[in-house]
């Protein structure tokens, strides 16, 4: 927007909130109104039939792009690799020969297509596409003239209502000069508005009625030329089809009858495999043995709940003295947590100091000897160690996790009742997880 322009509008903002509001004066032109309303439905319906005519031209392409890429699709899946990249031996024919055969001969068949209807698409292009682009070209020109009046109607119905005002003061007795010239001034440019309006006014009501007959003859055969070439497209995609002669489709019987038929089983016995519910149940049982693996390995080292070591589960034999500084009778039981007590004093109080004996009557007992009503120290009883053996091969995919190897017997630690769930074992001084169903007790 230029300058001028930019102060045309900030002129003309409060005659726009007056049409808002309902209030002022206005022009009205019932028969201008009528022609308008039937312009914006033209103008409508061409910008429909532009984005409609464009969008069917590249659905049908994209369409049989489609076509292509799935059956290229297809045919990959009939075609799996077996056994390891890097030896071609070791890879085991499981492909699908009809139906890698049944893939080939239907890309050929729609890339015929494509050559066959790319005629049909450009005449879209040339007879539907190109000329509704004409009509909105001529539609916007015609909007801007619209526009035009508009405004110019704005500035006659701003004008009028200046004049009005100043034809009340002047009505007055106590008329004034200025008032007066005011008042000629806005004649003159409710005339000069007036004719200007009318121009453009008249020029709309004269030629839309004739647009509107021109945009009937050009619309109605656009539509018709529309029809056949969608009808010409349908039809050759139906015969196209419907003679496509390919022995490994049944185009004779009922499509879900015939898919039933030919899945068969299939998805019974790929439920059956036990990878294919190796689901978010599994990662919960893997996290399960991992939390027991890193509690347990805390449990070795005496890692309490407030972060103290105790340096073991079993307590070191008792002595008829303590090493704490007290006295204690002979025959009392020792405290328990006498060692640990002991390992908190500073290194130069860890000296061991000898102490007044007890006074019991008879002869003093050296430190070293072990009072007789102590129990004995006591020692993790042996289990019974379940080994296991691997029936497949499998690496470690995270930290925590066993790398096993077909064969090998693991010693197992924990495990859980669900034979496709996650163990914990140990093999080869290596503690981790490992899947229950690569082996086998």
């Amino acid at each position: 927007m230029s300058f001028k322009g930019f102060g045309k509008a900030i002129t003309r903002a409060p005659q726009q909130f007056k049409y808002k509001m309902n209030k002022g004066y206005q022009t009205q032109d019932p028969v201008y109104e009528d022609s308008e309303r039937r312009f914006k439905e033209i103008e409508t319906e061409t910008k429909k039939l532009n984005e409609t005519s464009k969008k069917y031209s590249k659905a049908v392409n994209d369409m049989l792009n489609h076509q292509i890429g799935f059956s290229k699709g297809i045919e990959e899946i009939f075609k799996p690799v077996s056994g390891k990249m890097s030896d071609p031996n070791s890879t085991v024919p499981e492909d699908n020969p009809e139906g890698i055969d049944a893939c080939i001969a239907y890309r050929e068949i729609v890339g015929e297509l494509q050559r066959t209807l790319k005629p049909d698409l450009d005449l879209i292009e040339l007879k539907v596409v190109r000329p509704a682009q004409e009509l909105l070209k001529v539609v916007n020109s015609i909007r801007k003239m619209l526009v035009k009046r508009q405004h110019k109607k704005m500035d006659l119905d701003r004008h009028m209502n200046t004049l009005q005002k100043y034809e009340v003061k002047t009505s007055s007795l106590d008329v004034k000069a200025k008032d007066e010239e005011k008042l000629y001034k806005s004649q003159n440019e409710v005339e000069m508005a007036q004719q200007e309006f009318d121009y453009y006014n008249d020029l709309l009501k004269e030629q839309l009625p004739v647009l509107f007959e021109l945009q009937n003859e050009f619309l109605k055969p656009m539509f018709v030329s529309f029809y056949y070439m969608q009808l010409n497209i349908f039809y050759t995609l139906y015969n196209k089809f419907q003679d496509m002669k390919i022995p490994y489709f049944d185009l004779e019987g009922d499509i879900l009858e015939t898919f039933q038929y030919k899945r068969g089983n299939i998805e019974e016995q790929t439920d059956s495999l036990s990878i294919c519910n190796f689901k978010l149940g599994y990662s919960k049982a893997k996290l399960e043995m991992t939390r027991k693996r890193f509690q347990k390995d805390g449990a070795g080292i005496g890692i309490g709940s407030d972060g103290q070591s105790s340096y073991g589960s079993t307590s070191p034999p008792p002595t008829s003295s303590t090493l704490d500084g007290g006295n204690t009778s002979f025959g009392s039981a020792p405290m328990y947590n006498s060692y640990q007590q002991s390992s908190q004093y500073p290194p130069e109080k860890q000296v061991y100091q000898p102490q007044a004996q007890p006074s019991y009557g008879g002869a003093a007992v050296s430190s070293g000897t072990t009072d007789a009503s102590a129990p004995p120290p006591s020692y993790n009883a042996p289990t019974n160690v379940e080994y296991c053996t691997a029936l497949y091969d499998y690496q470690a995919q995270q930290p925590g996790d066993l790398t096993i190897k077909q064969g090998d017997r693991i010693e197992v630690v924990d495990r859980t009742t669900d034979p496709s769930g996650w163990w914990l074992g140990r093999f080869n001084g290596v503690e981790g997880n490992f899947p229950a169903n690569y082996v086998s007790l």
